[in-house]
């Protein structure tokens, strides 16, 4: 005959077992969850960290252009060229000169290269920090 008792504590120690099982398996899943987020925005931070001072100041400046005291006037709208104004270039040259001085290059170079043109140099300085944040992005890949 079959020992009842035998086979009671069998199965509570099967059902024991089984829940131990499931715990483990969620608690995996919520970690792994949870690194998958952490890896998410540490990403995020890194590509943030990687970008230099002046290359911040340059988008900064780039991007204060569209603030409303900063956009064309009716009057430069009418000139008809899709060149920037004087006055928006003046909003960009500080931070250009800045990160193209951050490359190593001097006062001389600058003028000998752009002849002191400010369309010039805002372009060498969008040049400069394309080619810095396409680096940053390929070290990322790796």
């Amino acid at each position: 005959m079959i020992n009842f008792y035998y086979l009671s504590i069998v199965k509570a120690n099967y059902t024991k077992i089984t829940m131990k099982k499931q715990i483990i398996t969620y608690a995996v899943l919520a970690l792994l969850s949870l690194s998958a987020c952490t890896a998410e925005s540490t990403t995020s931070e890194t590509v943030e960290s990687l970008r230099t001072e002046q290359m911040k100041n340059f988008g900064k400046a780039m991007r204060s252009l569209g603030n409303p005291e900063n956009r064309p006037t009716e009057e430069e709208l009418k000139g008809g060229s899709s060149e920037l104004s004087d006055r928006r270039k003046q909003i960009l040259i500080p931070s250009s000169l800045e990160l193209i001085k951050s490359e190593g290059f001097t006062d001389a170079d600058i003028e000998s290269k752009t002849r002191g043109e400010a369309g010039a140099i805002i372009i060498w300085a969008t040049e400069i920090n394309i080619k810095k944040n396409a680096e940053i992005k390929e070290k990322l890949k790796l």
